[in-house]
């Protein structure tokens, strides 16, 4: 064992000695491929952290939701309906919601007005996400003039920002009272936007969602993994929407592979010659070369995934933050949370390290069966 470990240093230490033979043809490569390198776990860091972040700031979310529905689409529910789902077995802590939508022309983008469960602004006061903050310059103390839709001037003084660790789901967002909610958008004293339910078993939320269904069919209870598993597949699609995009640079290098892996150069023929003269065995040669395609896509692997890291976690992956967050306007400023998932990184490591591993030992195969004196002339 410590002969065969002591011969594959001498090949590894033979092969990094050929690759400083000719650094321009190899920075080259190395820098092609670190580039894509970059470009995917970029992708894959930033997607997997905005999975990580959701799910972070959403698991303090409503185990249920009910939504009344007319004609197929989202209903303002009746008061009544909170008294009736208290009669279902299973529901424990129950009550209504208010919040809805408000497109201000000033920016060209929509608001989401909510009323907070616990501690609701004062009257005439709102707290504000902070992009819309950033949207209007606006700062605690200042004042907030909006336009209902019936035409009536509000004007709301700004009691404080949303924290900023809460800004990937509160950018647009403005907590008022109930009572400037329902003056703001002329809302039925009788009507909440939807239920929100507390089931004290757990394990029984999706049994009590049935039973909702049963009593109330005009309801839609909407459970929180649901919510989970959409931001999953929204994050999932944007990721692979990026993918996409990406597919020239990825077609660009799987060519640039598949030609590397098409033959050789004369140089390198006739080193492969020379070798096989002075006595190394084909296997000598095939290891060698392994090595060299090894050590150029180990080097490429760990330095592009080295600066997706810092791109995403150090600069807030300003390259793919519009597609991947998905806000039209009113973007999220934050730093994503530092997460590696080694499944992620295993499967980048293995489709990009070893099909160019494996494509560099074909021609080399071909050339080191090949007699010497032929492969040198």
């Amino acid at each position: 064992m410590i002969s065969f470990l002591r011969r594959q240093g001498y090949l590894l230490e033979y092969s990094l000695a050929s690759l400083a033979r000719r650094p321009g043809k190899h920075l080259g490569l190395v820098l092609v491929y670190a580039t894509l390198v970059f470009l995917l776990a970029s992708t894959l860091l930033f997607t997997q952290s905005l999975r990580q972040e959701s799910a972070l700031v959403l698991a303090e979310s409503p185990e249920l939701i009910v939504q009344r529905l007319l004609a197929g689409r989202h209903d303002l529910i009746p008061a009544s309906y909170l008294e009736q789902l208290g009669t279902i077995r299973g529901v424990g802590e129950r009550y209504g919601r208010l919040w809805g939508y408000f497109y201000d022309p000033a920016v060209r983008a929509n608001y989401t007005l909510m009323v907070p469960r616990a501690a609701p602004p004062a009257a005439g006061e709102v707290q504000l996400g902070a992009g819309v903050a950033r949207a209007r310059g606006l700062s605690p103390g200042d004042y907030l003039s909006l336009r209902s839709a019936r035409g009536e001037p509000f004007s709301f003084r700004i009691a404080a920002l949303l924290p900023a660790d809460t800004e990937l789901v509160s950018s647009d967002l403005m907590l008022l009272n109930a009572q400037d909610f329902r003056r703001f958008f002329d809302f039925p004293a009788d009507r909440f936007t939807d239920i929100v339910l507390r089931v004290r078993n757990p394990v029984e939320v999706r049994k009590v969602a049935e039973k909702i269904s049963l009593a109330l069919p005009d309801t839609r209870p909407i459970l929180r993994e649901e919510i989970l598993r959409t931001y999953d597949a929204v994050f999932g699609w944007r990721q692979g929407l990026v993918f996409v995009l990406l597919t020239g640079a990825m077609l660009a290098f799987v060519i640039f592979a598949w030609d590397r892996a098409s033959g050789l150069s004369g140089e390198e023929r006739r080193e492969i010659g020379i070798l096989k003269a002075i006595g190394w065995e084909t296997g000598d040669v095939l290891r060698m070369k392994f090595w060299e395609g090894a050590a150029l896509s180990l080097t490429a692997f760990l330095l592009g995934y080295l600066l997706a890291y810092v791109h995403v976690f150090h600069f807030a992956a300003v390259l793919f933050a519009p597609v991947l967050k998905g806000w039209a306007v009113l973007y999220p400023d934050f730093r994503p949370v530092p997460f590696v998932d080694g499944l992620q990184v295993a499967t980048l490591f293995f489709f990009s390290v070893f099909p160019y591993t494996v494509a560099t030992i074909i021609p080399i195969w071909r050339a080191a069966i090949t007699d010497p004196d032929q492969v040198m002339r």
